[in-house]
């Protein structure tokens, strides 16, 4: 039995985070984590004031199957294509957590308490298609606490422009350089002047922009080790906290900028950086690692379970870890390049492979949608 004592030094690394001006987000959701009050217990207990989901996160939840047979039997009583059938059930988990959070979200005046569902991975290259489908998704959860997920990829960049121009909130994702972190902040600058234009409330516009962490650091590290010498050996497990570093100084000179202040009169609200990925892939470091090393105000930083957990259990969170270290962060990406390896070329090849993976990742849920809607006595194509 835990005691209050217990508990309390339990929540004091996360209230602590929280009280540092980061917004703890979930990476996860699932039917079963909402039924069985899951969700709740994590608001009240573990300081979560958000949710983040993506193809991979529905692909293994829905892919179980579990907590998701009625619903499955009733689609496939209606006949839905695979698409439908998949859109009914992440939008009505998405619409579920966004009803759980909803006491945040008001407390917070729409800061916090947010919901994040992803356009389909497999229109990543398509401006059009991406904006009809941002569109949709905002209508089917119908909560006004949802964020839309669209890729930062180049195609990304005006569907986010649009998306936010016409007065829906985004989450852009799979962001994982430096040059095209600054063009998703002109895209939302140029998304807030759009709806400015229109006469929309800009108060009620909220966007994150999700820039990947730990991923940077699996690559970099692996090149790293190739070389072989002390000299890149050293530079190991530095190569992604640089990076995120120099997004929140790129951060902090954008929202600080004329242009941003030109809207600031409308109540606009800064686009936060979200610390994702922050599960560390490395067990040779320390598994808080991308959670301490990353604390600055007007953040988010959104966890797996597992590493929200380790914050609570073993975190040690200590003020703001990011915006003094600018010149090291610099020095550390520097170092990188005199060794040979491209700063551009990993990134380049890490988006590639983002979007690759949610498309996998989107496929193999719609097969599993397929084989249960089959399995039921319907075609499900």
């Amino acid at each position: 039995m835990i005691t209050v004592t217990e508990a309390s030094a339990t929540a004091g690394a996360l209230k602590r985070l929280s009280d540092e001006g980061v917004s703890i987000w979930l990476d996860d959701l699932s039917r079963k984590r909402i039924t069985s009050g899951n969700l709740a217990e994590l608001i009240d207990t573990k300081h979560v004031v958000g949710v983040t989901t993506n193809p991979s996160i529905f692909q293994a939840a829905i892919g179980s199957g579990e907590g998701y047979e009625e619903q499955l039997t009733d689609l496939a009583v209606r006949g839905v294509t695979v698409d439908e059938a998949v859109r009914m059930m992440t939008t009505a988990d998405v619409r579920a957590a966004a009803d759980i959070l909803r006491p945040v979200y008001d407390a917070t005046g729409g800061r916090d308490g947010r919901v994040s569902i992803e356009v389909d991975p497999r229109l990543a290259h398509n401006t059009a298609a991406t904006i009809a489908e941002a569109r949709q998704l905002a209508w089917l959860v119908d909560r006004p606490n949802v964020m839309i997920k669209i890729p930062a990829t180049k195609a990304g960049l005006p569907a986010i422009t649009e998306v936010i121009g016409v007065g829906i909130s985004v989450n852009v994702t799979l962001i994982f350089s430096l040059e095209r972190y600054r063009e998703v902040m002109d895209a939302y600058l140029a998304g807030l002047e759009k709806a400015q234009a229109a006469g929309l409330d800009l108060s009620a516009i909220h966007s994150v922009a999700s820039f990947f962490v730990s991923r940077v650091d699996s690559e970099i590290d692996k090149r790293l080790t190739l070389l072989g010498t002390d000299e890149a050996l050293a530079l190991k497990g530095r190569a992604a906290l640089a990076n995120a570093r120099l997004a929140y100084e790129a951060y902090e000179e954008v929202f600080a900028g004329e242009r941003w202040l030109a809207l600031t009169g409308s109540r606009a609200n800064k686009q936060r950086p979200l610390w994702a990925s922050t599960g560390v892939k490395d067990p040779a470091y320390k598994d808080t690692l991308y959670v301490e090393d990353l604390v600055a105000p007007g953040t988010v930083n959104t966890m797996p379970e597992a590493t929200l957990n380790a914050t609570a259990d073993h975190g040690n969170i200590h003020g703001d870890t990011v915006t003094g270290g600018y010149a090291q962060a610099r020095a550390d990406l520097a170092a990188v390049e005199r060794l040979g390896i491209s700063y551009d070329e990993v990134v380049q090849q890490l988006e590639d492979e983002g979007v690759a993976k949610f498309e996998v990742a989107w496929q193999d849920l719609l097969d599993a949608v397929t084989k249960s809607l089959t399995g039921k006595g319907v075609d499900g194509e």
